[in-house]
């Protein structure tokens, strides 16, 4: 049995648990401590308050899951001050050994280690995720996370992250047009992830009120997702709809750019509107590609309801490196 501390460090928050890893590759976790980012000057007097409600000491190895990209000398985070030089993790921490992953790269590690008790079904065949080939894997949260692994048909796979979120959003229909013409007036270039998020729901939300001619108060996203998905307000129930359609088109091109023979949608955003997708056209929007309509709808399509992917995966990704 190794133990190791496993983090997962987002612009809001930094997730700390401890993980311990069996002989046979099974992960457990402690309960996991939520700290702010904002109340902390940096990692390491995280760290050290996460060492401190733990008795005043930790594990000698890390695995570090971050919001960013994880291959420069300087680590930055887009929405908190927090810096990151992996050359000093060994003496800042006291850590023999350590991993660091994009945190979306984890979540892909806990797809591919998950037991089959953690996955939801959501469409296409009813049957387990392939033991070969590739699995796509993305989640909506405050961008879209996309990345991919592929399984050999032997019992290891390998993870490959990537920036599928940014692909150029793609309309379907007139409603996705309105959507995109509201974008372009402020962006140039309109990605996936301006449509494909928590946030764009905002967006969403005005370009409906503005077809119908509405005028409507400024809401937050955080405001118009509990309208939405409580029925309190049919606009906002009708730009739940439309994300859950959105999402459903964009899982199905990332599908078939990757060769997918499965797809895992993932992501707190994606849990919390589970029931919503279930009942939504999010199945027929994953299907709708034309001459490869067959195709798709041959593909497994699960939502992982693991509660810390992040965690889970950043230690699965030690293991990986470590203990293979």
């Amino acid at each position: 049995m190794t133990e190791i501390v496993t983090v997962d460090i987002g612009g809001t928050h930094a997730r700390f648990a401890i993980a311990a890893i069996a002989g046979d590759g099974t992960i457990t976790l402690s309960e996991p401590e939520t700290l702010h980012t904002c109340d902390h000057a940096s990692f390491q007097t995280a760290w050290e308050d996460y060492r401190e409600r733990m008795g005043g000491s930790l594990p000698t190895a890390v695995a570090m899951a971050v919001a960013g990209p994880v291959d420069s000398e300087v680590i930055r985070f887009t929405n908190n001050p927090w810096i990151i030089r992996p050359q000093l993790i060994a003496s800042k921490l006291g850590c023999e050994r350590y991993t660091i992953v994009n945190d979306f790269e984890a979540v892909a590690h806990a797809v591919a280690k998950a037991p089959k008790e953690q996955f939801l079904h959501l469409c296409g065949p009813d049957r387990l995720l392939p033991t070969s080939g590739t699995i796509s894997v993305l989640g909506p949260g405050t961008g879209l996370g996309v990345a991919q692994f592929w399984r050999d048909g032997k019992g290891s796979y390998r993870v490959q992250a990537t920036e599928g979120g940014h692909i150029d959003f793609a309309p379907v229909d007139s409603i996705d047009d309105a959507i995109l013409a509201r974008l372009r007036k402020s962006h140039t270039r309109v990605s996936t992830e301006r449509v494909v998020s928590g946030p764009a729901i905002v967006e969403i939300y005005h370009t409906l009120a503005a077809m119908e001619g509405r005028a409507v108060v400024d809401l937050d996203d955080r405001t118009i997702w509990q309208l939405g998905m409580s029925g309190e307000d049919s606009l906002a129930s009708a730009a739940v709809d439309r994300f859950c359609l959105s999402l459903g088109s964009v899982a199905g091109d990332i599908a078939l750019a990757q060769g997918a023979g499965g797809v895992v949608i993932a992501g707190g955003l994606g849990y919390r509107i589970r029931d919503t997708l279930l009942q939504s056209g999010f199945a027929g929007r994953f299907c709708a590609k034309g001459r490869f309509a067959g195709l798709m709808a041959g593909l497994p399509v699960k939502l992982i309801v693991h509660p810390q992917p992040g965690l889970f995966g950043a230690a699965a990704a030690f293991a990986r490196e470590h203990l293979a």
